[in-house]
């Protein structure tokens, strides 16, 4: 899934949004009165939110490893 596949309200998630996000429709799904239609849209939208929130993670990665190596250079 690429950057273009995610929607505008996703990608304006903070990475603590995104979480609570995700564990919401995890609690929803694992009800047992939640029907197909509902269920394929949330699988839907947590695979856009993970994949949005890997993006964050590997973002806030590269700042920490710039970080590093600047004071490494100090």
């Amino acid at each position: 899934m690429t950057n273009k596949n995610i929607p505008s309200d996703i990608k304006s998630k903070s990475i603590k949004e995104t979480k609570e996000e995700i564990n919401k429709i995890l609690e929803k799904i694992e009800k047992d009165n939640v029907n197909l239609e509902s269920y394929t849209y949330d699988y839907d939208r947590l695979l856009k939110l993970n994949k949005h929130i890997d993006d964050l993670f590997k973002k806030k990665l590269k700042e920490i490893n710039s970080q590093g190596k600047k004071n490494v250079i100090k």
